[in-house]
């Protein structure tokens, strides 16, 4: 579909140097039954420039391509309009590169504010001790989280404070939904100072799109989708998205190990391969049960969070299952996953879920 809509666009900046040709007299040009000045002719000529220049950039993806596109649309639309008779089938194109620039538009504005949050949340990251996690550091945590540490391989390296977290998911938004929906994210997740963002890139259809971003910060939890980064279809805040978020934090602590340390996290231990962590930060408090399997993987995390953030929401079990283990940075962490709801009629598993990268601290914010 990009390419016929990149051929449409080229043909309609070449059809446009024709007012430029007829203007300067350098042949007859039948279509055009209307005089034009040289004057005019340069404006057509400025009109093609811009829709080829609009063309490459959207071919290229150039982010700045939006503002290419209204340009061309402006002086385009004006001089159809001038030429109506003869020219106003050009609208139809004009139509295409203006739509494609408002979601354009919509995208890179979207983006620009992801961007500033996210500078704002690894600014407060910075000024940390780097320190070494050793035996000593892990004595107070319960057995099966010890060994899940010992396991992972976090012990002799540095304490990781921030982390980049790259995926590739499918994903489902209603339990009754058949097709799975591809999607690209990015996480950054922050450890001394509790806080998370994660932007996710959803394909819906070969037409339809959205843009997410989910964000932890000072004990609150957002939730913002929109249709092409213009239309809100969520814009969430509240308790149960403060407290779902904060649980959802903890059950992403098996890609950060370290984050067992927290001093805002309290453990309890249930028995040898199973224990609770309850977080509690800035008035926003969570719990929730991870499982490991004899070797001293972590195999799953079950919590009660809230679904939906709406005054009658109810709480189910949610639970994330690993599929795949690989080490990072030398750091064994789960790969592939699954989330899945537990409702009263049946399980939905909402989300398949790959991690295709991770960074810790300095390579995480380069």
């Amino acid at each position: 579909m990009k390419y016929v809509i990149i051929i449409i666009i080229f043909i309609h900046g070449l059809i446009h140097l024709l007012g430029f040709v007829k203007g300067f007299g350098f042949m007859e040009v039948k279509e055009l039954t209307l005089p034009i000045s040289k004057s005019v002719g340069i404006v057509w000529l400025v009109a093609a420039i811009l829709i080829l220049g609009y063309g490459i950039s959207f071919m290229v993806n150039s982010k700045y391509s939006w503002l290419l596109g209204f340009l061309a649309v402006v002086i385009s639309q004006i001089l159809i309009i001038l030429f109506w008779k003869d020219a106003k089938f050009g609208t139809i194109p004009n139509i295409i590169i203006l739509t494609i620039s408002v979601i354009a538009f919509g995208y890179y504005n979207f983006q620009r504010l992801v961007q500033q949050e996210t500078i704002h949340l690894l600014s407060q990251n910075q000024t940390f001790e780097k320190r070494i996690i050793t035996e000593n550091d892990i004595q107070h945590l319960p057995l099966p989280v010890k060994n899940w540490i010992n396991h992972s391989g976090v012990i002799g390296k540095p304490y990781i404070y921030l982390g980049r977290v790259l995926q590739k998911a499918e994903m489902k938004m209603k339990p009754e939904q058949e097709n799975w929906m591809n999607a690209t994210a990015i996480q950054y997740t922050t450890i001394e100072i509790p806080a998370f963002i994660w932007t996710v890139d959803v394909k819906m259809n070969n037409f339809l799109k959205f843009q997410g971003r989910d964000k932890f910060e000072n004990g609150k939890g957002e939730m913002l989708i929109k249709i092409h980064s213009l239309i809100n279809v969520v814009n969430e805040k509240g308790d149960k998205l403060d407290e779902g978020t904060i649980q959802r934090y903890l059950g992403e602590m098996v890609w950060f190990p370290s984050l067992a340390l927290s001093p805002y996290i309290n453990w309890e231990p249930i028995d040898s391969l199973t224990a609770k962590a309850t977080m509690a930060y800035k008035g926003t408090s969570g719990s929730g049960t991870f499982y490991f399997n004899p070797e001293g993987d972590f195999i799953k995390f079950s919590a009660m969070r809230y679904m939906g953030n709406n005054p009658d929401a109810k709480r189910y079990e949610w639970v994330l299952l690993v599929d795949e283990l690989k080490s990072f940075e030398g750091i064994k962490v789960p790969s592939k996953m699954t989330a899945t709801w537990k409702l009263d009629t049946k399980d939905w598993t909402w989300l398949k879920l790959e991690i295709t990268d991770i960074k810790y601290n300095e390579n995480a914010s380069r």
